[in-house]
């Protein structure tokens, strides 16, 4: 724009000031796009009204959520893919549609998104929850991560919860904290109230779902550029056969429906199949559609030309390319001229994946070798990262470094990259200090305890507990070995005993051929199996395992601590801290007191 194009108070200021102008308007303008919290809004049947205190707080929220416009768009695209569906179940289920945004707020839509606690899926559903509402969770099918099958239990949940409080708020912060648990904190005083007052003091869930609804209503309006149709197989048949017959790579498909563990749809109960970029003939249901327009014929590859705007590079000679900024998987797959199933294949990755700015996709496949031999772990690299450095296929990696493929990798170590591995001067291989080591998150060993250190100045009080006493399991008479039971006591439900053994509350209802609506009675005797390999030793080890007093110690953090150096002072592992102390993150703060217990 010049000067004359500007409007006429424009023309009567010096320059200087004329960009200090156009820097404050531009930024007001920016501003002005972030949606912003009212004072007053409504949510199902209720009238919220939202104090200053409130909004402010809210707003915060809102204004986090929308600053990231890559991360932002990629997750409003999905909800443009799946609320389609999502509000027809619940116009079908009678749950008012405001609720669609709650399955942002628990997975930003991301079908096996799992949180700390095991709960799984679009709705973030734990196994013997999404047993009670219906679900199918075994080692064959997850319908947590089925968006049809879950949205359908959340309805069903979350009108099961409006039953007692005949409040939708209730009914929401219930979803988090249970009907309980809400009835212990609010009581039945807001029982069939149509008017709610948000305050600073209202639970956080509530104060998260009503930002997740500010920052998405007005952006998931638009079309999805994301296309799918969901429909109902009329017979069970495998993801192979369905890829064939809705003519739909096979990979592809396999990432828009994860909940197929082993590859096939069964035919025990109906279940809605997410097929992207398809024209579906043939005798199937369809149940909905992500978009009104649906293509009747696949568009036609255009060649791709690199120009001057486009960073490219030849990697182990196949063509690569760098995305932009705010670009997904779906622009960088059309810009480069390619399907999206090819670029996905391609590069190794799945739909809802992050492009990395600072990285190279390719655009043809990958070589099964590379003219370098290996490669030295640094900070932040994982077997994918390295397969995309070197144009080498991930799977070859994996093949290769059998000893790293299913764990972290360690800074400094030899990932080889081709079959035939060469001798490596050990002054090659140098460790990293292992303060900077418990800061990778692709390099820590989780498990191991840190060697001992007597510093011991920064622990400021101990006491001790009272003794934590196992619930100890018994072996059946005539049984192996590994046979592991337990007795039930008065009050034990499948969820506590699970838990006491850490095992699946699916395995244990299976092991012993019962449902979640199966009642428990004292005296019963219930096999301990779980899926997972080591579970019976496991279990078998803690029935000799003495009963111990546990010392509870608290560490003061210092602005020199790390997790992993008072790891290596109290003998601890960096799992037990994050654990003992409800971390998610490898981070403290000076003044910080976290607990340590020791037996």
């Amino acid at each position: 724009m010049n000067v004359t194009q500007l409007p006429l108070f424009f023309t009567f200021v010096p320059m200087r000031f004329l960009a200090v102008a156009l820097i404050f308007f531009g930024t007001a303008a920016s501003q002005a796009q972030t949606p912003q919290v009212p004072h007053k809004m409504h949510f199902a049947n209720m009238t919220l009204a939202i104090r200053d205190d409130a909004r402010r707080e809210i707003q915060k929220d809102v204004d986090g959520m929308t600053k990231h416009a890559r991360y932002f768009n990629v997750t409003a695209d999905r909800a443009r893919l799946y609320f389609p569906l999502v509000s027809k179940i619940f116009a079908e289920e009678g749950l008012p549609d405001d609720f669609k945004y709650l399955c942002l707020q628990e997975s930003a839509l991301v079908a096996d998104a799992v949180s700390v606690s095991n709960a799984v899926g679009f709705w973030q559903f734990k196994d013997f929850t999404a047993l009670s509402v219906g679900m199918r969770v075994d080692k064959e099918i997850d319908e947590r991560m089925n968006i049809a099958s879950a949205t359908r239990g959340a309805a069903m949940y979350l009108k099961k919860n409006n039953q007692q409080f005949d409040n939708w708020i209730l009914a929401l912060q219930a979803y988090q904290m249970g009907a309980g648990g809400v009835k212990r904190v609010v009581g039945d005083r807001l029982n069939g109230k149509r008017h709610f007052e948000v305050t600073s003091e209202t639970y956080w869930y509530i104060k998260k779902f009503i930002a997740h609804k500010v920052a998405f209503e007005t952006a998931v309006d638009r079309e999805s550029t994301l296309k799918a149709v969901f429909i109902q197989p009329n017979q069970p048949k495998t993801i192979a056969e369905l890829a064939r017959e809705v003519s739909v790579d096979e990979e592809l498909l396999k990432q828009y429906n994860k909940w197929i563990l082993k590859g096939s749809i069964p035919s025990d109960k109906a279940y809605v199949v997410t097929v992207p970029n398809s024209t579906i003939e043939g005798s199937f249901q369809v149940v909905a559609m992500a978009s009104t327009k649906v293509s009747k014929a696949k568009p036609m590859e255009k060649k791709f030309i690199p120009n001057s705007s486009a960073a490219t590079k030849l990697i182990n000679g196949v063509l690569a390319i760098k995305p932009v900024s705010d670009e997904t998987v779906v622009t960088l797959s059309s810009r480069a001229g390619i399907s999206l199933a090819k670029l996905l294949s391609y590069n190794e990755i799945h739909i809802d994946h992050t492009l990395n700015e600072s990285a190279y996709y390719f655009l043809g496949k990958k070589k099964n070798r590379s003219e370098t031999t290996t490669h030295k772990v640094k900070l932040g690299d994982d077997l994918w990262s390295i397969s995309q450095q070197y144009g080498v296929k991930l799977r070859k990696l994996k093949k290769w470094n059998k000893e790293v493929a299913d764990r972290k990798l360690m800074i400094g170590s030899i990932v080889w990259l081709s079959a035939k591995r060469v001798a490596v001067k050990s002054e090659d291989i140098q460790l990293p200090p292992k303060e900077v080591m418990s800061l990778a998150n692709d390099s820590f060993n989780w498990e191991i305890k840190p060697s001992a250190n007597n510093e011991t100045d920064s622990a400021i009080s101990i006491k001790v507990v009272e003794p934590i006493q196992p619930i100890a399991p018994t072996t059946l008479p005539n049984s192996s070995d590994s046979l592991i039971v337990y007795r039930v006591k008065k009050g034990d439900t499948f969820y506590s005993i699970a838990k006491q053994y850490q095992i699946a509350v699916v395995d244990l209802i299976q092991c012993n051929s019962l449902t979640i609506e199966s009642k428990l009675s004292e005296g019963q005797n219930l096999k301990l199996c779980s899926s997972k390999a080591d579970q019976k030793v496991h279990l078998k080890d803690s029935i000799n395992t003495p009963s111990l007093p546990i010392a509870q110690t608290y560490h003061l953090v210092k602005e020199s601590d790390t997790l992993y150096g008072i790891a290596r002072q109290y003998g601890v592992t960096i799992k037990e801290l994050m654990g003992w102390n409800d971390k998610r993150e490898l981070t403290i703060k000076p003044g910080e007191k976290l607990i340590i217990l020791k037996k």
